[in-house]
């Protein structure tokens, strides 16, 4: 199944959606596919008019793939200009993710402003391509097409500071690239600390929350889109990040914080 029968299977059956083999990452569903699939059974329980705002996700288990899982939504509250909702995933009674969305209509306001410049990266052209490969890169890689042009590679003992490049769906039909498309895009780079262990090691993301910029820019899903993280603190096999999200161009579309275990 390709990324859009995912999505139109949690809309149509929300409670009992089958993620299979080749979305997952090590012995696990891949986790920006799973953000992806609960804030679109979330969007289905707000007015068009009210643009995501925020998301907030904690992975609390690992899901499996080719089983049931379940995706329920919970509106919390329903005010003037903001709706607030609950989002859980669970497999074999068993919570897997939540998110608490926020969800808003534009208002009136004197300020307009962005502080969050583009990262400088390797132009696309230069930057080197992350291919998919069978047994060594996880499976859900195979639908995506990433190119490195910030920092090193994961497990190189390079202590860079930061790490990203250029990204965007591969294989799929030409459609917009909305919230959902860009949760399953965002998520796909690996934790920024793995290019500083000289080994391999696992590494996954704990709890994530990403902040939209409305109204998102008209791309598609053959556009190219930038992405970099910076690591801001780390000890105890924990780290924390912060990463943008930007257009080709340089418009600024999300902005993304996660904290992440290493167990290295």
């Amino acid at each position: 199944m390709d990324l859009e029968d995912l999505l139109a299977a949690v809309r149509a059956q929300p409670d009992a959606v089958c993620i299979p083999q080749d979305w997952t990452q090590g012995r696990a569903c891949y986790g920006g596919l799973m953000a992806a699939l609960l804030y679109e059974a979330m969007r289905q329980h707000v007015s068009p008019e009210r643009s995501v705002r925020s998301l907030a996700i904690t992975f609390v288990g690992p899901a499996q793939a080719e089983e049931p899982i379940s995706f329920s939504i919970e509106v919390l509250r329903e005010g003037k200009g903001v709706s607030s909702l609950l989002g859980r995933a669970t497999q074999g009674g068993q919570v897997v993710t939540l998110m608490q969305g926020s969800f808003g209509a534009p208002r009136s306001s004197s300020i307009a402003l962005t502080n969050r410049p583009v990262a400088p990266m390797l132009a696309l052209d230069e930057a080197r391509e992350l291919p998919y490969l069978e047994g060594v890169t996880p499976h859900y890689m195979r639908h995506l097409a990433m190119r490195w042009g910030v920092g090193a590679l994961p497990f190189s003992n390079t202590p860079a500071p930061a790490m990203g490049g250029w990204m965007r769906l591969r294989g799929e039909a030409t459609r917009p690239l909305d919230e959902a498309r860009l949760l399953v895009l965002t998520d796909a780079w690996p934790p920024a600390l793995l290019p500083h262990l000289k080994a391999p090691a696992p590494g996954s993301s704990l709890s994530w929350t990403i902040e939209f910029v409305q109204p998102l820019a008209a791309l598609t899903t053959q556009d190219w889109c930038r992405y970099c993280a910076v690591i801001e603190h780390a000890r105890d096999g924990y780290g924390h990040t912060a990463a943008g999200v930007w257009s080709s161009d340089g418009q600024l579309l999300a902005l993304s914080r996660q904290t992440v275990t290493v167990f290295g």
